[in-house]
């Protein structure tokens, strides 16, 4: 049988995750025994804690609140056993490898980072950026940043926040060319297109009721995102990009959002270290503070 605080770091991750299954798979279990363990402490506490169907969970209200209880708790213990030596503060010098998506990087991360390692300059961040495929372990990473599934259970992982994919144009495109009233319209418009590095060919366009579509001729096409946002904006095509890139230029109205009705689900921004061992408090530290700064943005 779980012990309980066992079952309390079973039920917290599932209070993050969408189904029994994905907490199963960040924690390295199996899924019966995610369901074992919030069975046994909802017995224990006498109150439902999730909402079942066949595909997804959804905390409860009391599920919530007991969630942010047992958090508070866990870290009480994780913070038992870090280490008290008189030279522990030796834990947050010294190099901490980061790997994140180019475009996130840059618009994102960097500014948390550097607010970080302005308070503790003993810190040596090596930041990868890049949009290929990152082999995390033979690379020695010991934080990385995904947008989209996460359903390795090498990682430890947590969701930050959601990623919205808009169709935007510039004002002077729509008032030459018009403004798209459904996805197939874009068939007869100019468009741009981001190259995947992994294999060469350009990213589909990802809509409502999980259909995509893949532009057969681009004005533009890139596998660099700040490049590619460079041709929006000089009203080379319309194109779909994540939010994070274009927010600040729609509130401008330098960029106008397009196709709204049809806009996809957002995809899920996640924070992850391989699975292995007693982690350092200097990665900790860098770890919870991007956990801080990045959900929900």
């Amino acid at each position: 049988m779980l012990n309980r605080l066992e079952m309390l770091r079973i039920f917290c991750t599932a209070a993050e995750s969408r189904s029994f299954k994905e907490a199963a798979n960040r924690l390295g279990i199996s899924p019966q025994a995610v369901t074992r363990a919030v069975k046994e402490l909802e017995r224990l506490q006498g109150e439902l804690l999730f909402h079942r169907n066949t595909r997804h969970i959804q905390v409860t209200l009391v599920g919530e609140k007991f969630a942010v209880i047992a958090k508070e708790r866990l870290l009480a213990v994780d913070e038992l056993f870090q280490t008290s030596a008189p030279d522990s503060g030796n834990e947050l010098q010294g190099r901490v490898r980061i790997a994140a998506p180019v475009g996130f990087g840059h618009k994102c991360l960097m500014p948390a980072l550097m607010e970080l390692s302005t308070v503790h300059p003993q810190l040596d961040i090596d930041l990868t950026l890049s949009d290929e495929r990152v082999d995390v372990v033979d690379e020695k990473i010991d934080i990385g940043i995904r947008i989209g599934f996460m359903r390795d259970s090498r990682f430890i992982a947590r969701q930050l926040a959601k990623i919205n994919m808009y169709v935007v144009a510039s004002p002077d495109l729509i008032n030459r060319v018009g403004t798209p009233a459904s996805a197939d319209e874009l068939n007869h418009l100019p468009v741009t297109g981001l190259v995947d590095r992994n294999t060469g060919k350009l990213w589909p366009w990802v809509f409502s009721m999980d259909r995509q579509w893949t532009p057969s001729i681009t004005r533009f096409r890139s596998a660099d995102a700040e490049a590619e946002l460079m041709a929006i904006q000089n009203g080379l095509g319309f194109a779909q990009i994540p939010d994070f890139l274009v927010q600040d230029l729609l509130r401008q109205e330098k960029l106008v959002r397009v196709l709204e009705e049809i806009e996809p689900v957002p995809w899920d921004l996640y924070i992850y270290r391989p699975q292995r061992g007693p982690v350092p408090q200097r990665i900790r530290l860098v770890f919870d503070h991007l956990v801080s700064r990045l959900s929900d943005r």
